[in-house]
């Protein structure tokens, strides 16, 4: 394989088509391909002549796009070992300020680095090594599975463990959710017009054509719901019912009691995706309890304690059971034996619960801060993103501009978009500065830049 076809080079298919310089674009590619996972910390980069080669520029274009994005903080490297994704370090309170991946804040008063060490340890001391990193059971073992039904009983309630699925995080199990709801024949996706951006890639790997539902501040339309699936044949609808991604809207009972009894009568597979509800000290009733025989409920560990642990806990419809198990294996054969262990041992010992009451009362002091300084964004109160309108007129690329110059890193509603219609703003990610204080001095560079709104439709 060589380094043009290699995974790592896939980004360059990222590059966007005549907007703005081609050393510019380059590093806008990158960026998506680091804040969608496709890129991780620590992958190697292809060579910068081996890029200039492949999309036929001169060298120093490409020598330049990767000098920026060393200069934002995107890669590093070193003279004889290559070109890295850089990963995310401590906030040093200089450079570019992220907030734009969407991380639990990092919770005050605990030492994640030693919870691990910890279990890691008495995982090791108590299991024979060999029997641990050896092949183990598709889905999780049945003590990690009762483990993972514990966990899921605020949001679902009682649900017997030899339904649960553990998979190597969520984007993982809504692959195989596809796959396996594309095997019944469905042949199309609802969703709502900004969306979180792995359920696109994930339609278009299967084949699933991407409709979008019409929403309101309340969500999904479930009016709109019925029409759009009338005479449309077998579908399913994806929903982020508890603070969407990007949007943050939490759908109230009522809205998820209506689109579930859309879909009982339409016909429709439910995915719901639901990173944040534990999060929630009293989450809201989750869709598959209104929708149990038509529900896929997925569950990821990465936005409420740690997405280093790679773990998710999918929950499927009975007779969909089988199938999705199935996908499962076919797409990763089984978690990680070691990490499924860690995340068994914490949840069965109390210490996920005490991690995540420190990520919540981080958050809820981050999210005060935001309604402080950008009192017109919204979100849950102990949501670990916000969303701010901006007038329709700001282009994506002239507000990533702008918000460089202020030193911060932004997402803008281009890169959620599940069609051509939808609104204009920013999702703002509120756990990534590692301090409250950089927080807030980068909210208030995103207030200041808000504030410049009529000298910035002058130029866009």
């Amino acid at each position: 394989m060589d380094s043009v076809t290699h995974p790592s080079a896939r980004w360059l298919a990222r590059l966007p088509q005549g907007r703005g310089p081609l050393h510019a674009r380059l590093v806008e590619a990158l960026e998506a391909a680091i804040r969608d996972g496709e890129l991780q910390a620590g992958d190697q980069l292809p060579p910068q002549r081996a890029v200039a080669g492949r999309l036929g520029v001169d060298l120093t274009t490409v020598t330049r796009a990767y000098a920026a994005a060393r200069a934002r903080g995107l890669i590093e490297g070193t003279v004889g070992r290559g070109t890295f994704v850089r990963a995310r370090a401590a906030e040093d309170d200089a450079g570019l300020i992220d907030l734009s991946m969407n991380l639990p804040p990092p919770p005050q008063g605990l030492s994640l680095a030693g919870l691990i060490g910890e279990t890691m340890a008495a995982v090791l001391d108590r299991a024979d090594a060999a029997t641990l990193m050896s092949y183990h059971p598709g889905g999780g073992s049945l003590g990690q599975r009762t483990s993972a039904a514990a966990w899921l009983a605020p949001v679902l309630g009682e649900v017997a463990p030899e339904r649960v699925l553990l998979t190597p995080g969520a984007q993982t199990g809504l692959a195989a959710v596809l796959a396996a709801i594309a095997g019944t024949g469905v042949r199309t996706l609802v969703m709502e017009p900004l969306v979180y951006p792995g359920v696109l890639t994930a339609a278009a790997q299967f084949g699933l054509e991407v409709a979008v539902c019409p929403a309101d501040p309340g969500g999904p339309d479930p009016e709109a719901l019925a029409r759009l699936c009338a005479g449309r044949g077998p579908a399913a609808l994806y929903v982020t019912p508890t603070t969407n991604n990007p949007t943050a809207v939490t759908m109230d009972p009522a809205r998820r009691g209506a689109l579930a009894e859309v879909a009982r009568r339409a016909d429709l597979w439910i995915v719901e995706d639901d990173p944040y509800a534990r999060l929630f000290d009293r989450p809201p009733p989750a869709v598959a309890t209104l929708a149990p025989e038509r529900t896929f409920h997925l569950a990821t560990l990465s936005k409420c304690l740690s997405p280093g642990l790679r773990t998710a806990f999918l929950v499927p419809p009975e007779p969909m059971a089988a199938r999705t198990a199935e996908a499962l294996r076919a797409l990763a054969l089984m978690p990680s034996p070691l990490v499924s262990a860690v995340v068994s041992a914490w949840i069965r010992e109390g210490t996920a619960e005490r991690l995540l009451a420190a990520v919540r009362r981080e958050a809820r002091a981050r999210r005060a801060i935001a309604a402080e300084v950008l009192p017109e964004a919204r979100g849950a109160a102990e949501g670990v993103h916000v969303w701010l309108d901006l007038p329709p007129d700001w282009r994506a690329h002239r507000v990533h501009s702008l918000a460089q110059e202020k030193g911060l890193a932004l997402v803008t509603a281009d890169a959620f978009a599940a069609g051509p219609d939808h609104g204009n703003g920013l999702r703002i990610s509120l756990g990534g500065p590692g301090k409250q204080a950089v927080l807030r001095s980068a909210l208030e560079g995103v207030a200041a830049l808000v504030s410049a709104a009529p000298s910035v439709r002058t130029v866009v």
